[in-house]
């Protein structure tokens, strides 16, 4: 006996609007951690050949005279051997070369260090070009959807992909880590992927529906749910092969990469619950209002 997905839609309707709720509110309280990318400073990346102490490196801040603000220190890599530090404002070239020498005179197992700066007005302009990004390409999707099946699709697949983009800004916001560029084209990567997944379900329900004798919305219910169920097993065999991929990127794939990987794991799991759960049910409600129109007309 199969799960009824579709008559119990209010239940997963009330789940991802507690999620919803909640993320806004942790947007509210706590705002997002942008990384130097959409902020102006400079991020200082400092590899070591072994572990090291954080008070150690905030010393060689202290004694060249550069300020840090609170938890502006991290470790990073395998063996915790990386200091990652964030500075709320630019680094210019006397004080990048001043902190390369103390850091080699004050540590015998210094690698070496990576300066990474961005000045009020690149950030601004990195900030715009991002939201402009995520804007074209949801407009080019329900552009896309509507053309190739009609509008409620459209509408509903795009109420998806915002919930799924939300949830990630959400984790991101509650855990405090950095937004950056790598993280918008972890978005981006969702969203796309998400739409395609829904897609393959909508296509289902489409065929499904040539004809079909709706009758009542237990008719137009059953319909969805046997669509949903016939592609049930692509949608999960889909995820998790991807999944796969993104976990060991995650565990393998180095600092740089590892907020994205993140986002992707987030957005991928969201995803997948979002084509299922949320999508399809929304163009049910939407489209028993049409169909009780039609009987009245009838």
């Amino acid at each position: 006996m199969r799960f009824d997905i579709v008559r119990r839609r209010k239940w997963f309707f009330l789940l991802s609007g507690t999620i919803t709720v909640a993320g806004l509110i942790v947007m509210l309280v706590f705002g997002l951690n942008l990384g130097t990318d959409f902020k102006a400073g400079s991020r200082v990346q400092v590899q070591f050949t072994q572990p090291f102490h954080t008070s150690a490196v905030a010393a060689v801040f202290a004694k060249a005279n550069l300020p840090l603000g609170a938890s502006a220190i991290t470790t990073a890599g395998t063996q915790n051997s990386m200091a990652v530090i964030r500075l709320g404002y630019e680094l210019n070239a006397q004080q990048e070369n001043t902190l390369n020498h103390m850091f080699k005179t004050s540590f015998p197992g210094y690698v070496g260090t990576q300066y990474d700066s961005v000045s009020p007005i690149i950030a601004q302009e990195q900030s715009q070009t991002a939201v402009w990004a995520v804007v074209f390409a949801s407009i080019g999707i329900v552009v896309y959807v509507a053309l190739r099946f009609e509008y409620r699709f459209a509408i509903a697949g795009i109420v998806a992909l915002l919930h799924d983009a939300f949830i990630v800004i959400s984790v991101f916001a509650l855990l405090r880590i950095p937004v950056d560029l790598p993280f918008i084209a972890a978005v981006l990567t969702i969203v796309g992927y998400s739409i395609n997944d829904t897609i393959v379900i909508f296509d289902r329900i489409r065929e499904n529906l040539k004809g079909a004798k709706l009758k009542s919305l237990a008719d137009l219910e059953q319909l969805v749910d046997h669509s949903l169920w016939q592609t049930m097993t692509r949608s999960i065999n889909t995820v998790l092969t991807v999944l796969f991929a993104a976990i060991m990127l995650y565990f393998f794939g180095g600092d740089p990469i590892h907020n994205f990987c993140f986002a992707l794991l987030v957005g991928l799991i969201s995803g997948a619950y979002s084509s299922i759960f949320i999508a399809s049910p929304i163009w049910v409600v939407w489209r028993s209002r049409s169909l009780r129109r039609e009987q009245k007309a009838a």
